[in-house]
């Protein structure tokens, strides 16, 4: 094609274009450019002119080239692969024929806000600045895999829905093991369909706020090991499929506060192996499918209790504090719900959370409902043991209860002998009797006031001597094992 053969639209846009001036064929400022297919030829432009400008026209001397056209309808498909590309390419509110081939191409910056496109093709891409595809419409795939953007990718409220056409194509946005120097701005983004960011780095943040994930049963958000310079935001986020974000490293939150998560026949989330300053689940709706946080680490863990689903899998998690400070009462039943069983980890750590925040009382009470958890897991003759320690000292979390076992005791006996005497074994030699001393005798078997051996009961009086000699040595023995469990922990 030469240069020369151009219509009246394509000269306004090669005569603008060594100036760096705008050309806008919108007929008003909220044009829908998805309507783009009907628009005559006053608007419409080949993609073969566009690529010839980017790559063949001088600028003026004093003067920066740029190609800034508004609401054209663009025929053929913009081929600038392998191309470098020294002019800034703005083409916003436009309605694209065909994706756009920028496969390995090099460009200055690159907008294509408000545009409706087939979708398109920007693997290895690499841009100066900045990537704005913001409010666009895209019919087909978005392909940016191991691009290269030295400033922010903008995403802000595009919707990208593949065509059935492209159902069998790869995922409708993917940016795997790109590289982006500073944020991903996606806010108010919808995907139909999955969004593969694998292995990405980000020098900022990645903000998903507002943002709407669509695959049911399938995999909404696959982001495994991504690093993030510092937030990953996703407030209010609505995903449906399976959110994964394994083995990804965010040294400032992982903000998924308002967030509905809905995949009800497998994983919602899947954080395992994460690492992040905070994560936030505040206010979340009950996430309708299973939670994996296996083997992650967080210095601060926000989640209410009504927001973990019945099946979760904590094998693992460290946190160090735990918001909002709730009793224990209210986050021991969430530990009953993992999959794998009785994990001793999970209660030390819960325990550990709130002796951070300095809350003895609710770590002793986490402590013990361990050991109750794991009595069911041992043999039956083990189990009555474990009862026995529970019933007296709980486990040593209660010494408290062996005192108020040994004063209902020590007042039954005393009650009871003091109306009936036992007989003296030796009349004449034996020593007043006093009938709290003699319970306290038969109770505790390393003291000894004399009354013991110097008096012996009869009839059932003599039973209730015996189950005071064997109450007392379970309470003797359960309390020694307390203690010493207690100075183990210390």
């Amino acid at each position: 094609m030469e240069i020369t053969e151009l219509t009246p639209a394509e000269r306004r846009i090669r005569d603008a274009f060594p100036h760096g001036e705008g050309v806008d064929f919108r007929e008003g400022p909220d044009e829908d450019a998805s309507e783009g297919h009907g628009w005559g030829p006053e608007r419409t432009i080949r993609a073969d002119v566009l690529a010839a400008l980017l790559l063949a026209a001088p600028a003026p001397t004093g003067r920066v080239a740029e190609l800034n056209v508004k609401g054209a309808r663009i025929t053929g498909k913009l081929n600038l692969k392998y191309a470098d590309v020294e002019h800034a390419i703005r083409l916003r509110g436009c309605w694209f024929e065909r994706k756009p081939q920028l496969f390995g191409a090099r460009l200055r910056t690159l907008d294509l806000s408000d545009s409706a496109l087939p979708g398109l093709t920007a693997s290895t891409v690499s841009v100066d600045i900045t990537l704005r595809l913001s409010r666009c419409r895209l019919t087909g795939p978005v392909r940016l895999g191991g691009a290269r953007i030295a400033g922010a990718l903008f995403l802000r409220r595009a919707v990208i829905a593949v065509e059935a056409a492209e159902e069998g194509d790869e995922a409708p946005l993917q940016f795997n093991h790109a590289a982006i120097g500073a944020d991903v701005i996606a806010t108010g983004l919808t995907v139909h369909g999955q969004t593969k960011i694998n292995g990405a780095t980000v020098g900022g943040q990645i903000n998903f706020d507002d943002a709407r994930l669509l695959a049911p049963g399938a995999t909404a958000l696959q982001a495994e090991t991504i690093t993030v310079g510092t937030d990953l935001r996703a407030m209010r986020l609505e995903a449906r499929g399976l959110v994964n974000l394994t083995g990804s490293r965010i040294p400032g939150q992982l903000n998924l506060a308002y967030a509905r998560f809905t995949n009800p026949e497998g994983v919602a989330l899947r954080a395992s192996s994460c690492v992040a300053g905070e994560m936030w689940l505040r206010d979340c709706p009950p996430i309708e499918g299973s939670v994996n946080l296996r083997r992650s680490t967080f210095d601060l863990l926000h989640a209410e209790p009504g927001a973990w689903p019945d099946r979760i899998r904590l094998d693992g998690l460290t946190y160090r504090t735990l918001a909002p400070l709730l009793p224990a009462e209210q986050r021991l039943p969430l530990l009953e719900r993992e999959e794998s069983g009785y994990l001793p980890y999970a209660y030390e750590q819960l325990a550990a959370a709130y002796r951070t925040v300095g809350d003895e009382a609710a770590a002793r009470s986490v402590q013990l409902a361990k050991l109750r958890r794991h009595r069911r897991t041992r043999p039956r003759h083990m189990r009555l043991w474990g009862l026995l320690q529970d019933a007296t000292v709980g486990y040593g979390f209660r010494p408290l209860r062996a005192a108020a076992w040994l004063l209902l005791l020590v007042l039954t006996g005393s009650i009871a002998y003091g109306l009936h005497h036992p007989r003296p074994l030796k009349p004449g030699e034996a020593p007043d009797f006093n009938p709290v001393f003699y319970t306290i005798d038969l109770l505790l078997p390393i003291i000894g006031f004399g009354q013991e051996e110097a008096f012996a009961p009869g009839g059932w009086y003599q039973w209730l001597s015996y189950l005071l000699i064997v109450t007392g040595w379970i309470l003797a023995t359960t309390t020694a094992a307390g203690v010493s469990r207690s100075l183990q922990r210390q």
